[in-house]
């Protein structure tokens, strides 16, 4: 299985209050992110998401970082 780096630095965030663009290229971001692994979880296998103690049902809350044991 290949392993994939998805881990970005915050760019535009300003010390101050952030602006409405780095708020929205940030929301962006999260998005794209939640996509990337919910597209790369959905490709496994049932036998190789039970070899990582996940299910089809855990994918979203995961995708989300919602995802509590």
């Amino acid at each position: 299985m290949a392993f994939f780096e998805t881990t970005r630095t915050a760019g535009l965030a300003s010390a101050g209050r952030p602006s409405l663009i780095s708020t929205a290229l940030g929301r962006l971001a999260a998005w794209n992110e939640a996509r990337i692994t919910r597209r790369a979880l959905e490709r496994l296998s049932d036998h190789e998401l039970d070899d990582i103690g996940l299910c089809r049902g855990d994918i979203d809350h995961i995708a989300n970082g919602s995802f509590r044991r």
